[in-house]
């Protein structure tokens, strides 16, 4: 059969490329009042349920939306301590209705202020039934706000150090400080802000997130539109109704960079012949662990007066240094991708969920819990009913910026792990998203307990939500970006191309994000394996010396716990460097902790070598060793080894002359007579002895095992010069 030319002509036209116009990118703003209409009004973010009778500062939804033609975005970021997801897609959906964005494109965010109006019920305080309806409507209003706005624009990125502004809450508890939970057991190793008492603590558990980000759109001349910073820091602190300093530090941006300009935002678009407003937002960073209160310093060192106007103040001097310097590009395009997940809450067993039913019970008519007790007697009930819940999960690229969103309270070092490995230029990472679920803690902080891993609306979904989220988040951005994770590595600087100079059999930086493989960085592929209880991806040592670029420099955190590798073929003529950071009091336990020995896990045989730092029964600080099965023959050095500061230590074997070094300097000098290792005690542990006696609580890192002994000169080169 023959077809019809004009059948014809349209297929050789397919086989013609056709050239299209660039796509144009586009950006648009709105600042929508979110402050409630009827007070008072319930406000969250405590353990108990608050009101508020007065507005000290107004709340506001700060929109913007960016289109590359093709692809329509909207962001959303509202003062608010957490939003549920069913509320957030209820006004999506009215949302994409009423402007043809999918319900996927769509970003709303909470700052994680705790003085502002409830539309969400967590622990002691339920939503405001009033307020609810009123805030679905007015984020529609946002989003139609900000498409109404959209106009040829650029956009440019920049981020900043404020690490002044933020720091670690959550810190480690001595083992003999353990302390009590709301459900009469001793598990809190880990709390919020334990650090207050130095003699209590032993250090953070996790690291920091100093880097304040900007994420700029101007209109084609240079007028701007719109800065979205991201910051991770908990909040400040005010009394409601407020939008803490978030709130502070969106409406500092626009009296910087557009003093005067714009009107309120809700106006349309220029079709309209409406205004089109400069909009500052602040999105809230990964903050589940950090606090402004920096409990390394001395108590005196901290400013307990500052306001919160000049806290902001000062970011804000720190944030328009960076937006300064931005270049900026027209030819951005847009690609978004959303990802649903269900998780499981970890639910009470029979007994607990009996303690809670009585609890309750005795309640009465009672329906707002007067105390913690009640408060997680009614969450364990909630857990109960529900089960599991849907999750959702964000990545968005704006020309070669990524955003990656959790609905999580999020620790720094998720946000940090997710960042690292994305394969974009620039990143942020958006926490409280599309979502209030909770805390969710690294896997292993939930043996240590504490307020962010106890069982409830605030910190119930699965052990292993943490990981599930990070790794959904860095899997939709190598989506939305069409290219595979980078490697998050650190770089070589001076001190670790001296290490792989000196040709170790195995060599651990320990800068993983998690475990339970230590990576062998000498090429020898004998990988260690971390056990339990162990925290990640703290700050190491020098940094300048190991890293370039400004990386920081990693290290982990043992917390009782050890790393364990294995190299064979090693006999009594052997090195080992690493270096050690003490977490313990010189007079906290009759030894302060082990942090190296080689010999037959599980207990201690006649052959054997082990290192620590001595306690309260002898040479308190003080570097310690012994060989064999019998402790009380240790010597020990004559330097005692400062608490929280890193020190180099090595350790070299040649037959059975032992000398140990301490910053270079040879600190002990002994003989272990009799008991010549052999090449099948290839076992070494780090963090703590073979028989897990007084492990170490503290931080180690950069260990390298040689196969000969070292000389002083090889010693000196692998030690800071």
């Amino acid at each position: 059969m023959k077809r019809p030319l004009a059948t014809l002509l349209a297929l050789s036209l397919l086989t013609v490329p056709v050239l299209l116009p660039a796509a144009e990118f586009q950006a648009g703003a709105a600042l929508i009042d979110v402050t409630p209409e009827k007070l008072p009004v319930l406000v969250n973010g405590s353990m108990l349920g608050g009101k508020a009778d007065k507005v000290k500062t107004r709340v506001h939804a700060r929109a913007i939306a960016v289109s590359d033609g093709d692809t329509t975005v909207a962001i959303v970021v509202v003062d608010s301590c957490m939003m549920p997801r069913d509320l957030l897609d209820e006004a999506k959906k009215i949302a994409s209705e009423k402007t043809g964005i999918p319900i996927s494109h769509m970003l709303m965010s909470a700052t994680h202020t705790h003085s502002a109006p409830s539309c969400m019920g967590a622990l002691g305080t339920r939503a405001d039934e009033n307020y609810v309806p009123f805030l679905k409507a007015k984020l529609v209003e946002a989003v139609q706000a900000a498409v109404a706005n959209l106009e040829p624009a650029r956009v440019g990125f920049a981020k900043a150090d404020a690490a002044d502004y933020t720091a670690v809450r959550q810190w480690i508890r001595r083992p003999d400080r353990v302390v009590e939970d709301p459900f009469g057991n001793l598990t809190v190793r880990a709390n919020m802000h334990a650090g207050r008492v130095w003699d209590d603590a032993i250090s953070e558990s996790g690291p920091e997130d100093p880097d304040v980000s900007l994420v700029s759109l101007q209109s084609r001349d240079g007028r701007p539109i719109a800065v979205l910073a991201n910051f991770s820091m908990h909040y400040f602190g005010d009394q409601a109704l407020s939008s803490d300093y978030f709130g502070l530090f969106s409406e500092g941006l626009k009296a910087r960079i557009a003093p005067g300009g714009g009107g309120d935002g809700a106006a349309a678009g220029a079709g309209a012949g409406g205004s089109r407003p400069f909009v500052g937002i602040m999105s809230h960073g990964c903050s589940g662990d950090i606090w402004r209160r920096d409990y390394t310093r001395p108590e005196s060192e901290w400013n307990a007066k500052q306001t919160i106007e000049d806290y902001t103040a000062g970011l804000l001097d720190i944030a328009m240094k960076a937006y300064q310097a931005i270049d900026y590009r027209a030819d951005a395009d847009v690609a978004m991708a959303e990802s649903r997940m269900q998780l499981k809450y970890r639910v009470p067993d029979q007994q607990r969920l009996e303690w809670a039913q009585r609890v309750v019970a005795a309640m009465g008519d009672r329906t707002d819990p007067k105390d913690t007790t009640e408060v997680y007697a009614m969450e364990q009930i909630i857990l109960h009913e529900r089960q599991s819940t849907e999750i959702v999960v964000q990545g968005l690229r704006i020309g070669d910026i990524g955003i990656a969103t959790t609905p999580n309270e999020t620790y720094a070092i998720t946000g940090l792990k997710i960042k690292a490995a994305s394969p974009i230029r620039h990143n942020l990472v958006i926490e409280l998203a599309n979502g209030g679920d909770g805390y969710i803690p690294p896997p292993q902080m939930h043996r240590w307990g504490g307020y962010n891993t106890w069982p409830a609306r605030s910190a119930g979904l699965e052990v292993d939500a943490e990981p599930k989220i990070a790794a959904a988040a860095i899997g939709l951005l190598e989506k939305v970006a069409a290219q595979p994770r980078r490697d998050a590595s650190l770089s070589h600087g001076p001190a670790a191309r001296a290490i792989l100079q000196a040709r170790p059999a195995a060599w651990w930086r320990l800068d993983e994000f998690a475990g339970p493989l230590a990576e062998d960085a000498s090429g020898h592929h004998r990988d260690a394996l971390y056990e339990t209880d162990v925290a990640y991806y703290l700050e190491g040592p020098r940094s300048d010396y190991f890293c370039e670029n400004g990386e920081k420099n990693r290290a982990p955190l043992f917390v009782g716990g050890r790393l364990q590798g294995r190299v064979a073929g090693l006999g009594d003529a052997y090195s080992v460097s690493l270096w050690i950071w003490n977490g313990m009091p010189a007079d906290g336990r009759p030894v302060s902790g082990w942090f190296y020995s080689r010999g037959h896990d599980h207990g201690l045989g006649r052959l054997g070598d082990h290192l620590g730092i001595g306690g309260s029964a002898g040479h308190p600080g003080r570097l310690l060793f012994f060989t064999g099965d019998d402790p009380a023959t240790a010597v020990a050095g004559k330097t005692e080894v400062p608490r929280w500061t890193w020190r180099h230590v090595v350790l070299v074997r040649d037959g059975a002359t032992v000398r140990v070094y301490l910053d270079g300097r040879l600190e002990i000098e002994t003989t272990a007579a009799g008991s010549a290792l052999p090449a099948t005690v290839d076992r070494f542990f780090f963090a703590g002895r073979s028989d897990n006696a007084a492990n170490w609580e503290g931080r180690l890192d950069e260990i390298a095992v040689f196969d000969r002994a070292l000389s002083p000169a090889e010693i000196t080169a692998l030690g800071i010069p």
